[in-house]
């Protein structure tokens, strides 16, 4: 697994992202992308917490790609699998603002196990307010592939890499 960020390069790039805005367009976000760090609010790392959703194969899709009707929107899928056995949340989403933020809300989840259905329930839309968001703080490219650092409503910081782009969720 590559190296991460350190913490003080983490809140270099945030407080460039705060005065100026990171740059961050929906083409850039669209992929799956697979969790690898983890910290809270005071940028301390948390190995554990991320060793596990590692281990429980966490994820985040973002696509399709934009177009050019709405060049912010994008399907969202998050979800966790043990095995052929997976947890999954599906929705939409749009960055607003100059940072951007990454505003998303899920409208069904469902339990596979391979391509079974087991039990899906539609959700409930949150108000404007309570709806989650990632912070976009930065991405880019190494050898390893594609990165992205971005904070959640919660606070907690997150580091996905992603090594391919996805056409559709």
């Amino acid at each position: 697994m590559p190296e991460a960020p350190s913490a003080q390069t983490i809140q270099t790039w945030e407080r460039h992202s705060r005065q100026h805005g990171s740059g961050i367009t929906a083409a850039q976000l669209a992929g799956r992308w697979t969790l690898e760090q983890l910290w809270d609010r005071t940028v301390t790392p948390q190995p554990a917490l991320a060793a596990s959703l590692r281990l429980l194969q966490a994820q985040l899709q973002l696509g399709p790609e934009p177009t050019t009707a709405n060049p912010t929107r994008l399907e969202v899928r998050n979800s966790v699998a043990v095995g052929g056995l997976e947890l999954r949340f599906d929705g939409w989403g749009g960055l607003q603002g100059r940072r951007p933020l990454l505003h998303f809300s899920f409208e069904n989840l469902q339990l596979s196990l391979g391509r079974w259905r087991l039990w899906q329930q539609p959700l409930g839309e949150p108000a404007a307010a309570r709806r989650p968001f990632f912070a976009l703080i930065a991405t880019g490219t190494d050898t390893e592939g594609r990165w992205l650092l971005a904070r959640g409503r919660g606070g907690g910081l997150a580091y996905w890499r992603s090594t391919c782009r996805a056409s559709r969720v």
